[in-house]
């Protein structure tokens, strides 16, 4: 018996000992298992995260798209105002050739032969100098009669004038031109008012 005694403690302590050993190697799969669950998604919250990934990446692209056709407009409205708009300064420069050519016309005396060959080839001068401007879209703002504009005229004076309607221009002092449309020189005008 003492030698039975002495087997069973043993087998007590192997079994106090082994029962940890055992025990402790199948809690932790089971732990390690549980967190696999908790941090991996479900199949049906990857499909909605891959979803609104392709819409976020979609719309993106739509973006991008827009802006590179507003890039491309844009750079195609530039390069149609470079062309429409490059003689700007060379007209702005042939202006006083213009309106010394037309002052020479208008001090020239009529009555004398002598100048009369002069005075024709100014004239002729002046003529094809305006069909060359015609040309290039530059056209005249002469705007005597016509009510005052002030995006066209630059008002010089006022006058009392009573044949004729309060802000007409009744006088042009200088001829205005525009490029294109758009004004090189605004006419030097003067305009009418009501009486006092």
């Amino acid at each position: 018996m003492a030698e039975q005694d002495k087997k069973h403690p043993e087998i007590d302590e192997d079994t106090e000992h082994q029962t940890p050993d055992v025990e402790s190697p199948i809690e932790q799969p089971d732990e390690a298992s549980a967190d696999e669950d908790a941090a991996e998604p479900s199949l049906d919250e990857v499909i909605a995260q891959l979803q609104v990934d392709a819409a976020a990446a979609k719309d993106a692209a739509l973006r991008a798209q827009a802006d590179a056709q507003n890039i491309q407009r844009r750079a195609e409205q530039d390069m149609e105002k470079a062309r429409k708009f490059a003689l700007e300064q060379f007209c702005k420069e042939l202006l006083p050739v213009i309106d010394n050519l037309e002052r020479a016309l208008e001090a020239a005396p009529d009555d004398l032969e002598a100048v009369k060959p002069i005075v024709d080839g100014v004239e002729l001068t002046l003529k094809s100098f305006s069909e060359a401007m015609k040309k290039f879209n530059i056209e005249v703002v002469d705007p005597v009669g016509e009510p005052f504009d002030p995006q066209f005229h630059q008002a010089m004076s006022t006058v009392e004038n009573a044949d004729v309607e309060p802000n007409t221009v009744t006088l042009v002092m200088q001829k205005g031109y525009t490029l294109n449309g758009r004004l090189v020189r605004p006419a030097m005008v003067m305009v009418s008012k009501g009486p006092a």
